[in-house]
């Protein structure tokens, strides 16, 4: 199993990476990593936040698509009908864009300190954009 940490707004959360289910995504984000950009908070989605990626190509198709990740569950949408972006779900989330509902590839869930989820939209929604991080362990 490959461990990961994932930092945001300075809250630590161990991950791991879903490579049984999607390993063509794990892949592709991996060649990325240590990957440091900022997430804001979702329009259309519910309780997530995102990082909007515009026209980044991943070279992946759909894999352990989801329109409805759960709260931890972090998945990348490979563009399309929308732009690319990564989601975190931190509550309940319908996958969507102004273009209606998407499905974007479950790669990574967070393992560890999900009871600090509740205080990741909020913040974000309040404060703006936070800084996110994705290490290797």
């Amino acid at each position: 199993m490959s461990k990961l940490k994932v930092t945001i707004a300075g809250i630590e959360f161990d991950a791991k990476f879903e490579e049984a289910d999607a390993p063509k995504t794990v892949a592709a984000f991996r060649a990325q990593m240590p990957y440091k950009s900022q997430v804001v908070h979702v329009r259309w989605s519910g309780e997530g936040v995102w990082i909007p990626l515009g026209d980044t190509e991943f070279g992946v198709d759909y894999e352990n698509h989801t329109s409805y990740p759960a709260p931890g569950q972090i998945i990348l949408y490979p563009g399309g009908i929308s732009e690319t972006e990564i989601l975190l779900a931190y509550g309940g989330v319908h996958f969507a864009s102004k273009m209606g509902q998407l499905a974007g590839n479950h790669f990574i869930t967070l393992t560890s300190n999900l009871d600090k989820l509740s205080e990741i939209g909020p913040k974000i929604l309040w404060d703006g954009a936070q800084e996110i991080l994705f290490e290797d362990v």
